[in-house]
């Protein structure tokens, strides 16, 4: 592309205020801008680039528009970006390159052959077209592949490609048809503050006043944040691909090829190739700032970091075997700690929306999170389940540069390596540790990582080592958890829970800012536990979580590990205003040891003076006792569906406390057990997990938790609720146990329902005690059905190809009633 195409976008002057600025004229901030002053009607919105349109990360794109992503919410954002870019020429005159080619992705392995069947099978579920194909339909489509040492592959005929620049400066001419500004050369150099609100930005020509500030500066927001305190952890990788000379035979119709065994990918551009990589570890730039002047410019070409990939290329399209390829492209691009981007509403700040770290998928989900950011500003919150992406997925550590250069050189080669289920990341280890650490790894703990804590996950008996080995089927953990799953069904169990977000609210309207934020009733006596969910305006949930009444003043609040910053920031922004109350987080201050199973009562009195009989301590209730020479606070609750006590108590005295419980339990066959144990026990039970189970495109009601929902006072979402409830639910959980013995489930596979795909699993283990598999998942419920007509259906889940008939549960499988807990 030439310099008078580059300077089509008309460059207007600063403005001293608008409604919406939106920093960064990349793609990202280039289809915000179309979105934001199409669908809002927030035409006064001004675009800011430091540089010129497209100039950073966008020129250098591959373009590949592939529809199908591990989620459905996700799916949706890269659905509607094939539609936009199908029909923006039309609709601004300017070309963008758009084809809609197909893509496939070849297997030469029967894993990623059964990783496939599974992505295919999800991709009906999502909407998107999909198909299982031979290696006679590959070579047809792909006469210049060699095929012969393949498996098979996916085909999805949807996918396509444009060239970023175009389809860049198409969105901003739609913008600017919209009635959107840009302003070229302008460098944002930070944001201005009124206490918790962003109120504008301040450039190098001068502030601009704004309602509204969406952060799109791709790399270089992270510093942009770090100017006023904001935590935007991304950080950039080198992407590599070459450019081969014209080669002869060549169409540019033909599929996008996506190799992940080999770790590679290559399109057509014209009659020449593009051959990419997504090495398995690539290399983060080390600049200690991202220059503000870098725009249409590259790193140096590294031909020894790309050997691999272009061995893999020449032995995949034999034609490459005789090309130069003359043109390296040396591409950086931001990467966050998980490989999802961010978009949404960072904590702590009012006035600013993120969207920014697009993992090289920025072309693919560009058109789909414009939409998103103009909807959130439409109805001021997020318009459905965002949670992947929530920038408050991750604590102020996750920004730590030396721990994301580690890490994004490792999430790049996520994109290509086999998604097993459980994986674990290898980079950025070892950061948030319990006191517990050191015990439980000479115990056999192997450790997975959760918001950067290590937890256990299983424990190796003597002579096995603890590390994973992954597939599809039973892993070699799997022996190992079943005996911590059965200890604590028959004996008991202790788990290190420590790594639970904890915080206190304290004050004078503490009672009275979280009966607005529950919707369950946290009015109780001091001593009480309440379980319950926080939810939006639409009704659909925020959070579900633990509330402990310490004093009438005081609560003690329990929630997941993953939600630490996400909940902290929800609670504190939503109580009533001018509350006289303190939130404080101490989730690093506290320890939490589960002791669970039907002996856990009797190791308790051993280690304590204080009365842990039924009567005397019953279910739903905490205390303050002794556990050796430790003090803790007991809670009477459980997560495994068995009797048992959550000990929370200072960090220091972890140690201690576990070494009082660990003597006094092995009489009784106490075992350490992980969280491997715990899922499987508590989808047993039927107790829901956050962002598999519940999320924030399900309510109470459609979860099978009304029981959990106070009517008879106001709270955050009740209207919304009481609607629904009115009105029928129009799907519903249910529990599935397999009545094959044999396979294993993860979650994401398909329900089958009376013969037809009806839903998908959310989450899933092996329930050692129903001996089958056990899943969790909705079903959409037809006009005039109710939740109990579902159990004269005959269900079915799809595994790998296969149908395996379920038993469907509206309650828990395992002790319905909840005898065991209450005893």
């Amino acid at each position: 592309m030439g310099l008078e195409e580059r300077d089509r976008v008309t460059s207007e002057s600063l403005p001293q205020s608008a409604r919406a600025v939106i920093v960064g004229g990349g793609i990202v901030g280039c289809s915000v801008a179309y979105h934001v002053a199409g669908l809002t009607g927030w035409r006064d919105t001004v675009v800011l680039e430091q540089q010129k349109v497209s100039g950073g990360t966008t020129w250098h794109a591959a373009g590949m528009v592939g529809r199908l992503r591990v989620s459905k919410s996700m799916t949706e954002v890269n659905k509607y970006s094939a539609e936009l870019y199908a029909r923006l020429e039309a609709e601004t005159g300017l070309p963008t390159g758009w084809r809609e080619t197909g893509s496939l992705m070849v297997a030469q392995t029967a894993e990623r052959m059964t990783q496939l069947r599974r992505t295919v099978a999800m991709a009906e579920l999502f909407g998107v077209e999909a198909a299982m194909v031979d290696t006679k339909f590959v070579a047809e489509k792909w006469p210049l592949m060699r095929v012969d040492d393949l498996k098979g592959a996916a085909w999805i005929p949807g996918d396509g490609k444009v060239k970023p620049e175009l389809v860049t400066k198409a969105l901003a001419a739609g913008a600017a048809q919209r009635g959107a500004k840009f302003c070229e050369g302008v460098r944002v150099l930070r944001l201005l503050r009124e206490g918790n609100r962003v109120v504008g930005v301040e450039t190098d020509q001068g502030t601009i006043l704004a309602e509204m500030v969406i952060l799109c500066g791709g790399m270089w927001a992270r510093q942009l944040g770090l100017e006023c305190g904001l935590d935007i952890p991304l950080y950039p990788v080198e992407h590599h691909y070459v450019v081969s000379p014209p080669i002869d035979g060549l169409r540019d119709d033909l599929p996008i090829v996506r190799d992940p065994d080999s770790m590679t990918y290559f399109r057509p551009d014209g009659d020449t190739m593009w051959l990419g990589g997504f090495q398995k570890r690539s290399t983060p730039w080390i600049v200690d700032r991202v220059p503000d002047d870098f725009s249409f410019q590259l790193l140096h070409d590294d031909w020894p970091k790309f050997v691999e990939p272009l061995e893999a290329g020449k032995h995949r399209l034999p034609v490459l075997a005789r090309q130069p390829f003359a043109k390296f492209i040396n591409g950086p691009e931001s990467f966050t700690a998980d490989n999802n981007f961010l978009l949404g509403q960072p904590p702590r700040l009012d006035g600013v929306l993120i969207a920014a770290g697009f993992n090289s998928a920025g072309i693919a989900c560009a058109g789909g999170a414009g939409r998103l950011i103009a909807q959130w500003l439409e109805t001021g919150e997020a318009p459905s389940d965002l949670w992947s992406v929530d920038p408050r997925r991750f604590g102020p550590l996750g920004n730590n540069r030396e721990l994301l250069r580690d890490r994004v050189a490792e999430a790049l080669g996520w994109h290509y390596q086999m998604a097993w289920p459980n994986r674990e990341p290898e980079s950025a280890r070892g950061v948030r540790r319990s006191t517990l650490y050191e015990t439980l790894a000479a115990a056999g703990a192997c450790f997975g990582q959760k918001n950067l804590w290590e937890r256990p996950l299983w424990f190796a008996p003597r002579g096995s080592k603890p590390q994973l080995d992954y597939s599809f089927g039973r892993q070699n953990w799997f022996p190992y958890s079943a005996a911590e799953h059965r200890a604590a069904r028959e004996q008991a169990a202790i788990f290190d829970q420590t790594t639970f977000s904890k915080y206190f609210l304290e004050g004078p309207d503490a009672c009275r800012a979280l009966q607005w934020l529950c919707a369950n009733n946290v009015d109780v006596e001091p001593g009480q536990v309440v379980y319950t969910a926080l939810l939006n305006r639409r009704g659909t949930f925020e959070t579900d979580l633990t509330v402990i009444r310490l004093a009438s003043d005081r609560y003690y609040i329990v929630t997941s590990t993953a939600q630490t910053v996400h909940d902290f920031d929800w609670i504190a922004r939503n109580m009533p205003p001018e509350s006289r109350a303190t939130l404080t987080d101490v989730t690093g201050a506290y320890g939490v040891l589960g002791v669970m199973g039907p002996k856990s009562r009797d190791i308790l009195r051993t280690v304590t003076d204080a009365a842990v009989d039924n009567e005397a301590f019953p279910f739903g209730t905490a205390r303050r006792i002794d556990i050796g020479q430790t003090v803790a606070t007991a809670v009477r609750i459980t997560y495994v569906g068995e009797l048992g006590w959550e000990l929370h108590l200072p960090i220091e005295q972890m140690p201690a406390a576990y070494a009082a419980l660990w003597e006094a339990g092995q009489p009784q066959g106490l075992v350490n057990s992980g969280h491997y144990a715990i899922n499987s026990l508590r989808l047993e039970k039927g107790y829901c997990a956050w962002g598999a189970d519940i999320s924030p495109d399900e309510t109470p009601l459609e979860a099978g938790l009304g029981f959990a929902v106070d009517f008879n006072k106001e709270f955050l979402g009740r209207e919304a609720l009481l609607a629904q409830k009115k009105a029928g639910v129009r799907k519903r959980r249910l529990v599935f146990v397999l009545k094959d013995p044999a396979p294993m489930l993860w979650g994401a596979e398909p329900i089958w329902q009376d013969g037809r795909k009806a839903g998908y699993t959310t989450s899933a283990a092996y329930g050692h005690t129903l001996g089958g598999a056990v899943a969790m998942g909705y079903i959409k419920l037809q006009p005039g059905q109710t939740a109990s007509d579902l159990k004269a259906c005959r269900f079915e889940i799809e595994n790998d190809g296969q149908r395996y008939e379920a038993a469907a549960h509206l309650r828990s499988p395992y002790d319905p009633d909840g005898v065991r807990i209450k005893a």
